[in-house]
């Protein structure tokens, strides 16, 4: 989906090469992420192949791949590379709170930005549960703080 294709897009930005490995014959990726994919020269798509181990003596030197996997023309391939990034997707750790507080289509815990209120008094949220944009740690401390003031100013008002 849109990850793998952002963090692929990300990466051809150091790198003189990124393969993407796709499991499927298509991308899943919102349509201007598969083009931005697709237009880049630095990027390959890997379609129908599954990485299935690394190899190399002194770091990841390889990739064992394996083209269309239970298939009958099935193919096993050795491709080498320099490093590997996993980007598999951000799902985040909501279902706990599925039955009391609401959430997005996506599971993400919706606030009432710019604070980290929820629909539920005195419950805020923050981190990688409510923030389905950047998904990154400094943000997250930062959505941290903002719900440790919200919760303070909260409890003052209740005079706890």
């Amino acid at each position: 989906g849109d990850t793998a294709c952002e963090e692929a897009t990300y990466l051809a930005g150091l790198a003189g090469k990124v393969y993407l490995i796709v499991r499927k014959p298509y991308l899943r990726a919102s349509q201007i992420m598969q083009e931005r994919v697709m237009n880049n020269p630095k990027i390959e798509v890997l379609f129908e192949h599954n990485a299935v181990g690394l190899f190399g003596e002194n770091g990841v030197e390889g990739v064992h791949l394996v083209k269309r996997m239970g298939e009958p023309d099935e193919e096993k391939i050795d491709l080498a590379i320099d490093g590997f990034f996993l980007a598999i997707g951000h799902t985040p750790n909501t279902d706990i709170f599925k039955d009391f507080l609401e959430l997005d289509e996506v599971g993400y815990i919706k606030i009432d930005n710019p604070t980290s209120k929820t629909n539920i008094e005195g419950v805020f949220a923050a981190g990688d549960v409510a923030d389905p944009h950047y998904r990154q740690a400094i943000t997250a401390a930062g959505m941290g703080c903002r719900a440790a003031i919200d919760a303070e100013r909260y409890l003052s008002e209740k005079g706890l």
